[in-house]
């Protein structure tokens, strides 16, 4: 387990002191694979070297396990070399002059957890069998693909068994199907070890393939904890609806109950129960929500539009529709292709994500609970 409490920690810049995370709290339960997700500068990275022990915080507390390695209120900070972890960085960081076996064993000749010489080539092929690199021991580290080298890696963080498992951005030098070739494995292994993980990137793919939990970071804060199906159905946040996946949003007032006037005209939706009249809220639908067809429809919602781009993505096809003076992507498989430029396009109901604008409250009004009026709510 993993425990974080109100963590703080700045960097001095010529610009002065930036905060990089800003009271994080988080917990990372036992074998739990946990992904911190955000774009540059949003405090992931820092967060994990904090854990790891190569940045000291000026403020929080952290436990790794029982044990408690950084509390600011007492002054106690343990170095990296005596947590209980297993690190691998974004650089595979092995050493050229060294084989695969002397890489792997390294932490078990040098390291706070040594064992007898005899049980290290043990220990080693156990590991390198786990990484699917049995055989390379001798195998000088610079005959090595860049996969390999990552794997020889992973060992070298797996070898001593230690309590958590720290990844950061580990796959981002490599090439996109061995990219997802490696995902695939330690997704497998991660759940075959049970080992607490918590792993830093920001490809939204590989958080959404690789988390139990993913925590979206912004400025030094988690905007949205939650499994990765939680995180993309059914994002709290503007942030979080934007960065993973994709989305189009549109501007619009509350007008009155289950009801939101846009530029595509008066639009029914699901709106809190802490909705205001005139407020002022951002709608959002992802592209594969956004239906479209040539047959007339008497569903809420829908409007004439005319495709103005295909965008051929292998399996599916996004169109770029425009209607009543506004553009939406919309996505479709390859095998439900539309030829024709002419489509009648529905917004469901269910698929609109809301959004309250920045400054703006969703508070209670109990003439907002009715019912929209039967014929009142087609755009």
């Amino acid at each position: 387990m993993i425990e974080i409490r109100g963590l703080v920690k700045s960097f001095q810049t010529e610009r002065g002191d930036v905060r990089a995370v800003q009271g994080l709290d988080l917990i990372v339960h036992e074998g739990e694979f946990c992904v911190l997700l955000g774009p540059s500068g949003c405090g992931k990275t820092t967060t994990l070297r904090c854990v790891a022990g190569l940045e000291k915080p000026e403020r929080g507390e952290i436990r790794i396990g029982s044990t408690l390695v950084n509390s600011t209120d007492t002054g106690l900070f343990v170095p990296a070399e005596l947590r209980d972890i297993g690190m691998v960085f974004q650089s595979y960081a092995v050493w050229p002059h060294m084989t695969v076996s002397q890489n792997v064993s390294f932490p078990l000749t040098y390291g706070r957890k040594r064992v007898r010489r005899h049980l290290i080539r043990d220990k080693v092929r156990h590991v390198l069998r786990l990484v699917q690199l049995d055989g390379f021991e001798d195998r000088p580290a610079t005959d090595l693909s860049g996969g390999q080298q990552q794997r020889v890696a992973l060992a070298r963080a797996l070898v001593t068994e230690p309590q958590v498992l720290l990844m950061d951005e580990p796959f981002s030098n490599l090439d996109a199907r061995l990219r997802q070739e490696m995902r695939a494995e330690l997704n497998a292994l991660t759940a075959r070890l049970e080992i607490t993980t918590l792993f830093v990137t920001h490809d939204q793919l590989e958080a959404l393939t690789l988390g139990d939990t993913i925590c979206v970071m912004e400025r030094g804060n988690v905007l949205q904890r939650g499994t990765p199906e939680e995180i993309y159905c059914s994002p709290r946040h503007p942030f979080v609806a934007n960065f993973v996946g994709d989305m189009n949003f549109l501007e619009g007032r509350i007008v009155r109950a289950g009801q939101v006037e846009t530029e595509l005209g008066t639009l029914v939706c699901h709106l809190p129960p802490s909705a205001e009249r005139d407020a002022s809220v951002m709608l959002a639908i992802r592209p594969e929500d956004i239906a479209f067809s040539h047959e007339p429809t008497h569903e809420n919602n829908t409007f004439p539009g005319h495709v103005v781009g295909r965008y051929f993505l292998g399996d599916s096809i996004n169109y770029e529709i425009r209607g009543r003076g506004v553009s939406l992507i919309a996505r479709r498989s390859r095998s439900a292709e539309v030829l024709s430029e002419e489509v009648l396009v529905q917004l469901p109901a269910d698929s609109l994500k809301v959004f309250p604008v920045a400054g703006t409250a969703l508070r209670d009004r109990t003439d907002l609970n009715r019912q929209p009026d039967e014929g009142d709510n087609r755009a």
